[in-house]
């Protein structure tokens, strides 16, 4: 898909920095390509049911963001994704990684993989330091899970 005009007049100021019911109606309009409030709403109904006009404000609320696009058929408007599924998952990992992991993917890694004193200590310097340890940095993930489980056999 194409690149997205973001508006910064929103207090939001990622692109994906959704509110729960914004993140709802997209994973409902993803599988779709494309609907109407009614068809979004009906289809979100049975996990989440709410009022027409709420969903109809929610889909404004995108559609002013950049992140759908309506035209207007007939009475109602149809609305598509400006990026699909796997577009806003790799942006949301990327604000992951950039604001809880100081732009570092093996951090990241060490934590998906590591519950260890190990993955703790490596977190806690990323946190305080807004990157990892040289040591860290040196070497690879993998060095992070081995001395992770080396923690664990303790």
């Amino acid at each position: 898909m194409t690149e997205l005009n973001i508006r910064t007049s929103s207090p939001r100021r990622a692109l994906l920095d959704l509110a729960p019911l914004e993140l709802d109606c997209m994973n409902t309009l993803w599988p779709m390509g494309q609907g109407t409030v009614r068809e979004i709403r009906d289809r979100l109904a049975p996990r989440r049911p709410r009022a027409y006009t709420t969903i109809m404000t929610i889909m404004d609320r995108l559609a002013r963001k950049g992140i759908v696009e309506r035209r207007k058929v007939g009475r109602a408007y149809m609305y598509r994704p400006n990026l699909s599924a796997e577009e806003a998952r790799g942006h949301a990992l990327d604000q992951v990684i950039e604001n809880f992991f100081a732009g570092s993917k093996e951090a990241l890694l060490a934590q998906l993989n590591c519950d260890g004193p190990r993955a703790r200590a490596v977190a806690a310097t990323v946190a305080s330091s807004g990157g990892l340890p040289r040591s860290a940095n040196d070497g690879s993930s993998e060095e992070l899970i081995t001395a992770k489980r080396r923690d664990d056999s303790r």
